[in-house]
């Protein structure tokens, strides 16, 4: 049957679109967008340097409005409608004086070439937000961090800064179990996670040796975060990575920690680190519950402490398996 001429110039501007698509782009991408929520936007967007970008992103998960920094793209700021690049969402640690700048500010992120084709998104996680929506005694509301990052930052950033539907997740302490966590709460939403010394066995019994640090370190009632761990099991259990490691069977997972003693990258005269010995067995039990189900998990177990270099270099170290994963 002879092709008119509509239908020819029809494939021809198809063609021609997917030429013009830059490097790390997926076309299959181009037209799932999802919308963003009612009443999320972006309120301030500022140039940092040359690649990095931050937002003020108005948020009624959190009531408040957060920021973002994104490491963009080669390409990026020359994109058009339908461009789409895959996403690593980079999460921080607590406490102070961790931020959204922690990474580019205690990292060499900015700097690593096998990233120029991948939007790198750092947003606020709060000082020991734990990348969750808080149980609040039973009342929830503000803050909701999963609900902002994944139902609010996500489809924003996918519907105009370029991020596509290809996530991996990586995150040093807190972000580790964020990254981790929230691969295992939303199966399919990410294909790989990785985490660098995260707590993520929530009801490991070792648990509740660091936990009254954390209370006194956050100066308020962290029963407002998950509850009781017994009496509020259940919501315990819905983030605990351990226990959601079934949902983890098709997702590659990188794990390192410490052990708490001193090591090649501890300034020095570090003393032995008895916080990093504790989350380096609750990762140790992740580990072993994967490997029983047969997960693919790629663990790196070494000396060393809590200290934020470490989370650099395991970043190094787990990078060929998080852009295999974000590979078409």
């Amino acid at each position: 049957m002879p092709w008119s001429a509509g239908r020819l110039r029809l494939l021809l501007a198809l063609a021609v679109v997917g030429l013009l698509l830059p490097a790390g782009v997926s076309r299959a991408e181009a037209d799932t967008v999802p919308p963003a929520p009612h009443g999320v936007r972006v309120t301030a967007e500022e140039r940092v340097s040359g690649r990095l970008v931050d937002l003020t992103v108005e948020s009624p998960a959190l009531g408040r409005a957060a920021k973002v920094r994104l490491l963009t793209p080669d390409g990026w700021r020359e994109r058009r409608p339908g461009d789409r690049w895959p996403v690593l969402y980079l999460l921080h640690g607590g406490f102070e004086p961790a931020t959204y700048k922690t990474w580019t500010r205690e990292s060499d992120v900015e700097e690593l070439p096998q990233l120029r084709n991948v939007l790198v998104v750092m947003p606020e996680g709060g000082r020991i937000g734990f990348y969750s929506n808080w149980w609040n005694h039973g009342a929830g509301g503000p803050p909701a961090w999963e609900t902002f990052h994944l139902d609010e930052l996500r489809p924003l950033l996918e519907g105009g800064y370029g991020a596509g539907s290809r996530r991996a997740a990586a995150g040093l302490s807190m972000g580790g179990f964020g990254a981790v966590s929230y691969a295992a709460r939303r199966p399919g939403m990410f294909r790989a996670a990785a985490s660098y010394s995260g707590p993520v066995h929530l009801l490991h019994p070792r648990m509740r040796e660091v936990w009254p640090q954390m209370e006194e370190a956050y100066g308020g009632d962290l029963d407002a975060l998950w509850g009781d761990r017994f009496t509020q099991r259940a919501v315990w259990q819905a983030h605990d990575p351990h226990h959601l490691a079934e949902r983890l069977r098709h997702t590659s997972v990188y794990l390192s920690t410490g052990d708490g003693t001193p090591g090649p990258l501890d300034p020095p005269d570090s003393a032995y680190d008895p916080a990093e010995a504790v989350i380096h067995e609750l990762t140790r039990s992740l580990d072993t519950r994967l490997r029983e189900i047969g997960a693919p998990v790629t663990r790196h177990f070494h000396t060393g402490t809590h200290h934020p270099a470490y989370g650099e270099r395991e970043l190094h170290h787990s990078l060929p398996m998080l852009l295999r994963a974000l590979a078409p």
